[in-house]
């Protein structure tokens, strides 16, 4: 009995210390989502290092130094500023879009009083100098070179990792993967060279960096190995090819996908909760899935929830031509839903059959713009509407008149009554109209479809536009996935306008520039003349005639145009022409291919209609 007694004690004992040890390496103790993570300290001593590394090489380049060194100092010092760039997009945004800046002028303007003028002075301007055919001034790179020498260190006394939770490090992976997918295989910030495939490997490596820091912190260890093996495969696809030839399609659906199905699962394995107050919803596992933007954070602050009850209420105003002055037309009349919401004219026509400045852009996926209207003098789906309503060529009426019209109709009352707490209020009334157009992107075009696995049905063709869209031909790098439209990615946070030097006539041979000076109004800024936003590529095929004036009526041209450089590539003179002027060189295979992408990009609603 003695022994038997004895054996259940040492049996309980051993159950006491295996359970102690297990709650002793439960990893899950190292994760918080109300305290600073434990492992800022490792994350910043990474940081500073490839901040460190990316100052060191800079400081070597030198105007007395032979060209041939200074491209090979400028590759590594690019290289290590690649590898800190996710910490950068994540803690110090403002210090990441100045080092990555396009070789364009920025141009701020607050009032008539408050405009700033800007060349910048960035990576991307270092390498078009070092690496331009004609050669480069000694003082332009000398100018960029002192701004970039004395700019990195500064970074680094910013202090940005401090106090950062483990969910905040979580999040600058999952923005980093996607900041790769929609910019960084691109050859956006790689003008010149095309290096991209190079530099996202880099940004890779330090996503596994820090994942590597977090390798004790996974509960499930066998998710972290799912990481590495992913990381190590993508990073063996991104180095199998060059540029031109790399499957984009292909990266996307079967790696970037993948990594953010990883993401949410981690954050699932660490139990914690990545913020829903910025653009992007946090739980998406798919770069073209419906909700891979937070809706929310493109609508008005504390906005009424979208319902379908609102939504069908903002339909039936919309369509209501009672509430324009003449009773004559309604935003339907310019915005006709078998033309993907545009009218199919070169010029919009008004009241009284007014014509227009402009045609009238797609409403579709226009939520995901940060500023409406072609020259973005609206920022956002309620301020447009008021623009239209106060147009003595469009609704011509103000907005207490709206109020008024509304109220005239008995059939509105039950609805607001039920949705806006009995308020028939302008601002009410508006947000219906803009809760309908926010319902109008839906994401499940034959291309989205077939991405997100959910059929097979892409020709070669179209598979081969949409890698030439995102790579050789330079599309993406304006019309940014997935909304393919100008809200910049990875923060989705501006929507950007472009002059592309579009002419007022579709010859090639005697092209003529527009007389539209687009966001040259009102604060008459040279810079910014012919101006104009860049819109949708969804449901393109639909929404001919094609640029803010309609000068081509098809694809055929508007690929075309792209392909000779646009305006300047046609011999116009258009100083500030955002758009290489140098040719794409597409072959007429190839630009077929693009144009098959586009028209994949349809949305299921619109698919039988063309």
């Amino acid at each position: 009995m003695r022994a038997v007694h004895n054996k259940w004690i040492l049996i309980l004992m051993l159950g006491i210390f295996l359970s102690c040890k297990h709650e002793e390496s439960k990893p899950k103790l190292m994760i918080t989502n109300s305290e600073q993570s434990m492992f800022n300290d490792a994350i910043r001593d990474y940081y500073f290092i490839t901040l460190d590394s990316t100052s060191h090489y800079m400081q070597q380049i030198d105007t007395l130094n032979s060209l041939l060194k200074n491209k090979e100092l400028f590759l590594k010092s690019r290289a290590w500023y690649k590898r800190v760039e996710p910490m950068l997009i994540a803690y110090d945004y403002e210090n990441y879009v100045s080092m990555n800046a396009p070789n364009l002028l920025k141009v701020e303007i607050d009032d008539h009083q408050d405009i700033k003028i800007q060349n910048p002075k960035s990576f991307q301007v270092l390498e078009e100098l070092l690496y331009a055919e004609d050669g480069f001034s000694n003082k332009d790179l000398n100018s960029v070179l002192t701004y970039l020498k004395v700019r990195i260190p500064f970074i680094k006394k910013n202090h940005i990792l401090i106090a950062q939770r483990d969910r905040h490090h979580l999040k600058m992976i999952r923005d980093a993967i996607v900041n790769i997918a929609t910019k960084g295989i691109t050859g956006f910030d790689s003008p010149m060279l095309a290096n991209s495939l190079n530099e996202a490997i880099y940004n890779y490596e330090s996503i596994q960096k820090v994942l590597d820091i977090y390798k004790e912190a996974f509960y499930d260890k066998n998710l972290f190995e799912e990481w590495s093996a992913e990381i190590a495969s993508a990073i063996a696809e991104l180095k199998k090819s060059d540029f031109d030839e790399f499957d984009r399609y292909s990266f996307i659906k079967d790696h970037t996908n993948r990594q953010l199905e990883l993401a949410m699962t981690t954050a699932q394995d660490w139990d914690v909760e990545l913020s829903d107050s910025r653009s992007l919803n946090p739980n998406a596992t798919s770069l073209f899935e419906k909700n891979f933007f937070n809706m929310k954070m493109f609508s008005m602050q504390r906005a009424p929830e979208i319902t379908e009850e609102r939504i069908a209420l903002g339909r039936q105003l919309f369509n209501d031509k009672a509430l324009s002055s003449t009773g004559t037309i309604s935003c339907a009349t310019c915005h006709i839903k078998e033309k993907a919401f545009t009218d199919g004219h070169t010029k919009a026509i008004g009241i009284n059959g007014k014509e227009l400045q402009r045609n009238s852009p797609t409403l579709t996926y226009a939520v995901y713009q940060r500023s409406l209207f072609y020259d973005g003098r609206a920022d956002g789906l309620e301020d447009q509407i008021v623009g239209v309503t106060n147009n003595e060529n469009e609704f011509h009426i103000d907005l207490e008149q709206l109020e008024e019209k509304i109220k005239e109709q008995p059939v509105y009352k039950v609805q607001f009554d039920s949705l806006y707490d009995g308020k028939i209020t302008n601002m009410n009334a508006r947000n219906a109209i803009a809760t309908y157009i926010r319902s109008l992107s839906s994401f499940d075009s034959k291309f989205d479809r077939n991405i997100n696995g959910l059929e097979e049905t892409m020709t070669s063709e179209e598979v081969d536009g949409f890698n030439l869209f995102m790579g050789k031909a330079a599309c993406a790098t304006c019309h940014f996935p997935p909304a393919f439209n100008g809200t910049v990615p990875p923060k989705y946070m501006e929507s950007e306008f472009e002059n592309l030097g579009v002419p007022k006539n579709a010859s090639f041979e005697n092209p003529v520039l527009d007389d539209d000076w687009g966001q040259y109004y009102p604060y008459e800024v040279e810079e910014k003349k012919h101006f104009f936003k860049t819109s949708t590529v969804r449901n393109v095929d639909l929404t001919g005639p094609y640029m803010h004036n309609g000068v081509y009526k098809t694809l055929e041209e508007v690929v075309e145009f792209y392909n000779v450089g646009g305006g300047l590539g046609m011999g116009l003179d258009v100083p500030y022409q955002t758009l290489p002027p140098d040719s794409l060189k597409l072959t007429e295979v190839e630009s077929k291919a693009i144009i098959a992408f586009m028209k994949t990009l349809t949305d299921q609603q619109f698919e039988n209609l063309n």
